[in-house]
């Protein structure tokens, strides 16, 4: 059966999910001639602007998804796009209905929900060497293909334009000093059992502002300058989603828990360092570029749970076991933007 050029893309959620469609389409469009138009959570569009595969994209609100409004969305889409295909990355109830009243191909990925909840259940003893198998990319990829392409084809690729580069370029200038690395810091997280101490990411920076380092902390939450250091520069809630891609194109690394910047910096190619606590490389989210490097702990309860949501009887023992030295090592260890290949 032929299939469609044009396909409609359905991945709302979190803003790392999004992000970890990027290369995938970018694949599809460079091997299949194929565009898109994508369906997302208006929050996330930004992450998509200017890449070369996506004709259009559709953001909608959480209030409109309602029983009645996504009804309504669903039935809309349905009959504006009709010849086009349905690309469900998505693989909830709400992307289902939208399918039921597709009128055209329908193509879903794999969402491992059973095995996931029966490796969760077990604690770890069902379905790891599966699960371990794909990442997130690789099963949006096997919507499509048969075989998975490997890894490394199907990192993130977020598109800025030279405008956005310069405007990143010109604002960091200022806050370069010396010699040291430009080491960005994310301290802040979603779910508060990802989340590294705040005492451990003021240690962290005043070990890296005494070794000369140029250290900017970025995101969006309760500022955390406050217990941070002298010569640090606080970005916090001071950009825009495509500024922090583009101030974190500037930068040598970020360092980071388990979020969604983890997965911009890998979109515009700079290495992270990420914290891994309660979420695990089963759920298939860790970072593949060639020079992250993922710190995480070796705790007999971890995985906890998918997103790192539920409450920690053990004082968060698996963030707190990755201590700022480990981190100050690796920051050692990676390269800087003009050194890597």
């Amino acid at each position: 059966m032929q299939l469609p050029e044009h396909w409609l893309v359905v991945r709302l959620s979190a803003l790392g999910d999004v992000a970890l469609t990027t290369g995938v389409l970018e694949r599809w469009h460079r091997e299949r001639n194929w565009r898109f138009t994508f369906l997302t959570l208006e929050q996330w569009a930004p992450v998509l602007k200017h890449h070369p595969a996506i004709d259009h994209v559709i953001g909608v609100r959480r209030e409109d998804l309602s029983a009645a409004g996504l009804l309504r969305l669903c039935r809309k889409l349905s009959r504006e796009m009709k010849g086009s295909g349905l690309l469900d990355l998505h693989g909830t109830l709400r992307s289902r209905v939208l399918g039921a009243l597709w009128k055209g191909k329908v193509l879903q990925y794999p969402k491992f929900s059973m095995e996931r909840r029966a490796f969760l259940r077990s604690k770890g003893k069902l379905f790891r060497e599966k699960l371990l198998e794909f990442n997130v990319p690789q099963r949006y990829a096997l919507a499509v293909e048969p075989v998975a392409p490997p890894r490394r084809e199907l990192l993130p690729v977020i598109h800025l334009a030279g405008e956005e580069k310069n405007s990143a370029m010109h604002r960091v200038a200022p806050m370069i000093a010396g010699s040291g690395k430009t080491v960005a810091l994310h301290p802040y997280s979603t779910h508060l059992n990802k989340a590294w101490k705040p005492e451990y990411w003021s240690s962290l920076a005043e070990t890296l502002v005494a070794a000369g380092h140029n250290v900017l902390i970025m995101g969006r939450g309760d500022s955390m300058a406050s217990v941070m250091p002298s010569g640090v520069h606080d970005l916090t809630n001071a950009t825009s989603l495509r500024e922090t891609c583009a101030l974190l194109g500037q930068c040598d690394m970020l360092v980071t828990g388990d979020s969604g910047p983890m997965h911009l910096a890998g979109g515009v190619g700079t290495p992270v360092i990420a914290l891994f606590g309660p979420t695990h490389a089963v759920w298939g989210f860790y970072p593949e570029g060639p020079d992250d490097i993922i710190l995480e702990a070796d705790e007999p309860c971890r995985p906890c749970s998918l997103h790192g949501s539920k409450p920690c009887p053990h004082g968060q023992a698996c963030m707190a076991s990755i201590t700022p030295q480990r981190v100050v090592e690796a920051v050692n260890r990676m390269p800087r933007r003009s050194e890597r290949a």
